[in-house]
């Protein structure tokens, strides 16, 4: 075994319905005007205007996961150290067929 670090990278695809786009965005304006968001006047109301006109709910979904959410993951596994973990929310046409005969055997 050599000493040199090795990097493996996870892509997870997730492919969620929005079932109520205000509420949603409810939620995310919610974080945004949050005392602990680490934001100044300009940004929340940049990042509120960006949520509120996306009406997907793709951004305000973005608020409302954090990115070391997905380190919980692999949280589990001794063997491995996360290192980085990015999130990116965007529309979708919806499951694709593969998903969708997935989830009828399920």
């Amino acid at each position: 075994m050599t000493d040199e670090p090795k990097f493996l990278r996870l892509t997870v695809e997730l492919t969620v319905e929005v079932l109520d786009v205000d509420a949603l965005q409810a939620a995310a304006l919610a974080e945004i005007r949050h005392p602990d968001a680490d934001l100044s006047e300009e940004e929340r109301t940049e990042q509120a205007e960006l949520v509120s006109a996306d009406d997907s709910g793709a951004s305000a979904l973005q608020w409302l996961i954090e990115p070391d959410h997905v380190l919980q993951l692999v949280d589990h596994i001794t063997e491995i150290e996360p290192r980085e973990a990015v999130l990116g929310v965007e529309p979708s046409e919806g499951p694709s067929e593969e998903e969708e005969e997935e989830h009828d055997h399920g």
